[in-house]
C-alpha cells in the first residue's frame, strides 16, 4: 500500500503549521488581555511579553493567523466566568476563624463574551484558511 503522495502530506503540513501560527497567536492575544487586566501588578511585563512575540509572529508567521489573537482575548474572559462560577451575589466560605464573603457577578456575560470571541477568532481563521486553499 502506497502513501498519499507527496503533495498530499505538503498540504497536512502547511495545514498543521498555519494552526501552529493560529495557536502562538492565541497565545499571545491571552498574555496581552491578561497584562491588561493585571496592569497594576505584572501586566507591563506581560504586555512586553505579548508585544515581543507579535513582533517575532509578524514577521515569521502567517498573516491569518492573526485572527488567532481575537481568540485569545477570551481567555482571561473565561477565567473571569470561573471566577464568578457560584455568583451572583455574595458568596460565604467556611475558613479555620470563621467565614469569609465575597460579592460576585454572574458569570453567564462572562462566558457569552469569552465564546464569541473564541468562536469569532477559529471561525474567521477558518474562513481565511479556506480562501488561501482554494486560491493557493
Amino acid at each position: 500500500m502506497q502513501g498519499r503522495g507527496v503533495v498530499a502530506d505538503q498540504v497536512d503540513q502547511s495545514r498543521a503549521t498555519e494552526w501552529g501560527w493560529f495557536l502562538a497567536w492565541l497565545a499571545v492575544g491571552g498574555c496581552l488581555a491578561f497584562g491588561l487586566a493585571a496592569l497594576l501588578t505584572a501586566g507591563i511585563a506581560l504586555i512586553a511579553v505579548a508585544a515581543i512575540a507579535a513582533v517575532f509572529l509578524l514577521r515569521r508567521g502567517s498573516r491569518a493567523a492573526i485572527v488567532g489573537g481575537v481568540a485569545g482575548l477570551a481567555l482571561p474572559v473565561f477565567y473571569l466566568a470561573y471566577l464568578n462560577r457560584e455568583g451572583p451575589g455574595t458568596v460565604c466560605h467556611a475558613t479555620v476563624g470563621g467565614s469569609t464573603c465575597t460579592e460576585e457577578y454572574a458569570p453567564v456575560p462572562f462566558l457569552v463574551v469569552g465564546a464569541v470571541l473564541f468562536v469569532a477568532g477559529f471561525l474567521i481563521f477558518l474562513v481565511l484558511e479556506r480562501r488561501r486553499r482554494g486560491n493557493g
